[in-house]
């Protein structure tokens, strides 16, 4: 049995685990394995209708019109629902922690973005009466040029996917194009080095692939209220989301979550909810929205497309003295969560590894493909891929082990990131010592003897002088999002103009929930 070496962290926490080495019960394994978990699609409620979406045929093509005469006179048929019936048919997720701006519709009015993009929704009956309708829906479409890849949709004349971000890339604080990291001077330690080392790497995107498939059921409760049974894996992201699309208050809804057949990441986005809370509003009857297996794999959202450069420059004792990242997301045709994907991206660079020269450019990038989202350590995951596969590359072209190399290159205590942060609690070399005992690998002594407590700080620990990039010309970095607060406060007359804070704190969304933002580390209201 792999041991835990709990003198590492011995500082850091009192760990003393128990359960390794005996089997402990899942507390939701009996239902599982006797067929009894119930799911939101094991609610059969009295009267309940249905939901289906039709769903554009084009990556990329204006909406000229459409014609829903024929559907509404179909047999069954309760509620044809278009975007003008959305309340506030524009929306992102990130929007509930101030991060972006509001950009994907609910469903689409002027223009589809990527194949698959909603259009109009159904409510009727039975799902073949639904189905029956959606078949007699006429869209007039006006085909547009597409571009499906991330570098294409960068170049000048490129097709803009989304005109809210019109030069196809995410706008960080309304002023960068992309996150940056610069640390050190790359480019003069390149000439120095004594090989240099320039790769590109690529990731496709990933379907979840769920057993079950994304959906919810709405329906009318008390009081104005509505219950809603869902499989999403963020309960309070997807109520919320709902508050904003359809302006009300928060507490209008009892979201009901539970046991998720499966997510990943892929429940995430708030993709059913709206619109079968919508489709009982209109009704005044239960309406369930699930995504069939096809429409799943079309519009669930996938893990992005990531694209990677990754240049370092080594030395012939295997020192890496540089490294230069040069990285694109592929959002697809809306935000959703890539741009956070990005942030997250840059704050690992240049992965366990002290280089005294980093330099970091990466982009989150819209293209006429499904909108990307949440899977499994997206934003860490594919970078540390490509940067584990270049370290075996570097190894082989000095000579060295590989494992070895990697102890040679790791973090210890003390030294300084690239983000101007002290390492601190670091076990990158114990892990690796471990990993090559239990798989007999062979390292020689002196890096069975290395210890991430030993050699670290000293001059590791400086922060070198950086090379900067001309500075953008100033603007007020303005809130990320457009507040869905739905009447301004009487706050009485203007009180003088006062210099802005140093840190300003961002308006309250309507639900006053205190919330915390992983990407700005900070507690919001």
């Amino acid at each position: 049995m792999l041991e835990l070496r709990k003198d590492i962290f011995a500082d850091e926490r009192d760990d003393n685990l128990k359960e390794i080495g005996k089997g402990t019960q899942r507390q939701d394994m009996l239902g599982h394995v006797t067929g009894t978990s119930t799911y939101f699609n094991d609610h059969h409620l009295q009267d309940m209708l249905h939901l289906k979406v039709l769903r554009s045929p084009h990556a990329h093509a204006r909406i000229r019109r459409v014609d829903t005469a024929e559907a509404e006179r179909s047999p069954g048929v309760r509620r044809i629902i278009r975007g003008a019936d959305v309340p506030r048919n524009l929306n992102t997720l990130l929007s509930l922690i101030n991060f972006g701006k509001d950009d994907e519709p609910t469903l689409a009015v002027d223009k589809v973005r990527y194949k698959g993009e909603p259009v109009v929704a159904v409510v009727a009956d039975s799902l073949r009466e639904a189905a029956e309708a959606l078949a007699k829906i006429r869209v007039d479409y006006e085909p547009l040029p597409t571009v499906f890849d991330v570098e294409e949709a960068l170049k000048p004349g490129a097709p803009v996917v989304n005109e809210t971000y019109p030069k196809n890339t995410f706008t960080y604080h309304d002023i960068y194009d992309h996150q940056k990291l610069r640390f050190g001077d790359v480019e003069r330690a390149f000439a120095g080095a004594d090989h240099v080392l320039e790769q590109r790497y690529q990731m496709s995107p990933i379907e979840h692939a769920p057993t079950e498939t994304n959906g919810s059921i709405a329906a009318p409760d008390t009081n104005g209220r509505y219950v809603v049974y869902t499989s999403t894996q963020a309960l309070f992201f997807s109520l919320d989301t709902c508050a904003k699309i359809l302006d009300v208050p928060s507490n209008t809804f009892h979201f009901i979550g539970g046991t998720v057949g499966g997510g990943f990441g892929g429940k995430v986005d708030t993709l059913t909810e709206p619109l079968s809370i919508l489709g009982a509003m209109l009704t005044g009857k239960p309406v369930r929205y699930m995504f069939g297996r096809e429409e799943e794999m079309q519009f669930g959202p996938p893990r992005g497309a990531e694209r990677i450069y990754l240049k370092d420059g080594v030395m012939h004792d295997g020192r890496i003295v540089a490294r230069k990242v040069r990285a694109y997301f592929d959002s697809g045709a809306y935000t959703r969560l890539s741009s956070y994907a990005v942030v997250k991206c840059v704050a690992h660079l240049p992965g366990p590894y002290t280089i005294p020269n980093v330099y970091g450019d990466v982009y989150c990038v819209f293209t006429n493909r499904t909108p990307a989202t949440a899977m499994r350590g997206f934003g860490v995951t594919a970078m540390d891929f490509a940067i584990e596969c270049q370290m075996d590359k570097l190894a082989h072209l000095v000579g060295q082990d590989p494992m070895e190399f990697r102890i040679l290159n790791a973090y210890r205590d003390g030294d300084m990131k690239a983000h101007r942060r002290e390492a601190k609690n670091t076990a990158l070399i114990e892990c690796v010592q471990v990993a090559a005992e239990k798989a007999k690998w062979p390292l020689g002594e002196t890096y069975k003897r290395m210890s991430s407590r030993k050699d670290g700080g000293g001059a590791r620990a400086t922060v070198p002088q950086t090379a900067t990039d001309p500075r953008t010309s100033a603007r007020p970095a303005a809130q990320q999002r457009t507040s869905y607060d739905r009447t301004p406060p009487d706050r009485g007359p203007e009180p003088p103009p006062s210099p802005p804070p140093a840190s300003p704190t961002p308006a309250s969304p309507s639900h006053g929930a205190m919330r915390f933002s992983s990407v700005f580390g900070s507690r919001r209201r």
